[in-house]
């Protein structure tokens, strides 16, 4: 979501700031601003839209200064706009802040700051209030001060402030919103995600919930809630910034879904030995603990939650044990049936999505054993798991999800035949069919990604409906939910995704003259209903889009347009069955002019409720 990068050193903090910014574009914003101490003071400029347009606006070089934190917003409290923008400061500007995050009860304190200390608010947002609690706090002591402000504030933040007082330092708090500290050498950096600083850093510190650090040019103190020093070994980043970069691809996007051959191989080798067993990144999970689970519970959101719909009938499939889906920002507001006897599964790209942190939370409270599947190295939900499950696809940049789904479900697979085979749930013929066609998989993604050509001609054909339905049945269903949001998400089109067995409760009568639907029939067994469906809506009018293995040539009797996947077992169709959908909602979005990485109103990483 939002963006912070802070900056102390010797100079050019300003240049530092707005490069950090840039490299967070990706986590989605409206508007973007910079604070820095200039002669006793602080100076604050901001600017809705994009960094470039705050760029105009400080290029004159006395604004600049060798501390300083910048933001990139994405609204929740007020509109976009100069005044909604970040940062905020306090009545006289002698503190400045940025902030991530929802403060809960900021009407409360609001309220309580107009009436007791006369203060006047210019923006709508529920982060101005930090700047000024901090202010009324500040007797000299920056750390102290920010320590009181956060004694009063409820909700989920990661905040950083300065002082025109205290020009020498940065003084930044975390809960439930992630923050690292970069190390250098005479500098250091403050920021919510670890791309911001990859070009002058390698060494950060993961911040962890309820902690306080102090950032000067030759120090980082971690305090932890009570106010002890926190000692905190450095993580050292491996990946490379440059993958990050299109690479002549015009979108993160299409670049991203040319690169799941290599993430679903890189997820996929990792975790198999010579001899075909499987290993979980260290995981210990012995066949007397498989057995001991009375329950499975996925719970995510988003892609990952689609991720976690084929995982849930791959492992009751694999494992024989019931396994129970649910949205994470469903499953924290009720009182689910979890205890010692469940496993908690928690799927997310970013590892930071807090409706699944507070779920993984919940369920750890009830005593679950909680094993995640993240993307992000030292991320939050990683962090406190018990167990952890990383994919492989490296850095995801577009706002739409493509090879961190793909990758979340190879770790399904792999999960699920671990367990079957611990457990002794399946045979080992099955297994070795799964593992070879699993094996296989790169290739034929690479094989499927030829046909771009053919998809983005069908693209062309269909890209002015403003409404498209995709159904599937079995594991094609979980896949249909996949292919509707990613058409949803960067073409803005109104997309539905249905279980074709449903059609006839209801959804049928919008069937008629014209209306798209894409039918997902990669299921053998199903093959043959999935067919009669179809011929259902084409009776009405409807215009078909179909998916089917190749040699299936039977739907193209019943379908206008039919896009053929590599042959496969069944169960892991959905890897290969997503791509035509991912390439289907790149190229309608591209027809229509869409922002494609930056789709608007959404943000990568979704660290507020």
């Amino acid at each position: 979501m939002c963006g912070i990068v802070g900056y102390v050193g010797a100079d050019h903090a300003k240049e530092k700031i707005i490069d950090g910014l840039k490299r967070l574009e990706y986590r989605g914003y409206d508007s973007a601003g910079i604070a820095l101490p200039i002669d006793g003071k602080i100076q604050i400029r901001k600017h809705v839209g994009e960094i470039r347009n705050l760029e105009k606006i400080i290029g004159e070089p006395e604004f600049d200064s060798a501390v300083g934190i910048g933001h990139t917003r994405w609204a929740t409290h007020g509109a976009p706009s100069d005044l909604n923008s970040h940062p905020h400061g306090n009545s006289d500007n002698s503190i400045a802040i940025v902030h991530n995050g929802i403060i809960e009860n900021y009407q409360e304190i609001k309220e309580w700051l107009a009436r007791d200390y006369g203060v006047t608010f210019k923006s709508e947002t529920d982060s101005e209030v930090i700047a000024h609690l901090i202010g009324i706090f500040y007797d000299g002591d920056l750390l102290e001060a920010v320590n009181k402000a956060v004694a009063e504030m409820r909700g989920a933040y990661a905040v950083c402030a300065i002082a025109a007082a205290e020009p020498d330092k940065i003084v930044a708090v975390r809960k439930d919103a992630p923050l690292v500290a970069g190390v250098g050498k005479g500098f250091n950096f403050i920021a919510s995600d670890i791309p911001a600083l990859l070009k002058y850093v390698r060494q950060v510190y993961l911040i962890e919930n309820n902690e306080t650090v102090v950032l000067t040019k030759d120090d980082i103190v971690i305090y932890n809630e009570e106010g002890r020093k926190v000692r905190r070994d450095v993580f050292n980043v491996t990946w490379d910034a440059d993958a990050a970069e299109k690479e002549g691809y015009e979108h993160f996007m299409l670049k991203e879904i040319h690169e799941q051959p290599k993430g679903i191989y890189e997820t996929l080798t990792r975790r198999i030995n010579d001899d075909g067993s499987i290993r979980l990144d260290g995981i210990s999970m012995t066949k007397e603990d498989i057995e001991n689970f009375n329950k499975v519970y996925i719970v995510a959101c988003g892609t990952a939650y689609h991720a976690g719909l084929v995982g849930k009938l791959v492992i009751e499939k694999m494992a024989h044990v019931p396994v129970e889906i649910d949205v994470a920002s469903e499953f924290r507001y009720r009182d689910p049936f979890v205890d010692e006897n469940t496993l908690f599964i928690a799927i997310s790209q970013s590892g930071e999505t807090l409706d699944t942190l507070a779920a993984l939370r919940e369920a750890k409270r009830k005593g679950a054993r909680v094993l995640s599947v993240v993307n992000v190295v030292g991320s939050s939900v990683a962090r406190e798991s018990d167990d952890v499950f990383y994919t492989w696809a490296g850095p995801e940049i577009a706002v739409a999800s493509t090879k961190a789904y793909t990758t979340q479900l190879i770790c399904m697979y792999l999960l699920g035949l671990y367990m079957g085979k611990t457990k002794g749930t399946i045979e080992d013929d099955y297994y070795d069919k799964v593992l070879s066609d699993l094996k296989a998989l790169p290739d034929k993604v690479e094989l499927l990604l030829k046909k771009e050509d053919e998809i983005a001609e069908i693209a062309r054909k269909y890209h002015r409906r403003e409404q498209v339905f995709f159904i599937g049945r079995g594991l094609d269903s979980g896949v249909s939910y996949e292919g509707s949001l990613k058409l949803k998400e960067i073409s803005y089109i109104n997309s539905f995704a249905i279980a074709a067995g449903e059609l006839k409760h209801g959804t049928i009568a919008l069937m008629e003259e014209e209306t798209l639907v894409f039918a997902l029939a990669t299921q053998d067994f199903l093959y043959e209903k999935m067919v009669s469906n179809v011929e259902e809506i084409r009776a009405r009018g409807a215009r078909i889009i179909s998916v089917a293995k190749e040699g299936r040539t039977e739907i193209e009797k019943v379908t206008d347009e039919v896009i053929y996947i590599p042959d496969c077992i069944d169960e892991v169709s959905p890897v290969l069955a997503v791509i035509p959908l991912q390439l289907f909602a790149y190229y309608v979005a591209r027809e229509r002019g869409c922002n494609i990485d930056k789709p608007k109103n959404l943000a990568k990483s979704v660290t507020v409720e």
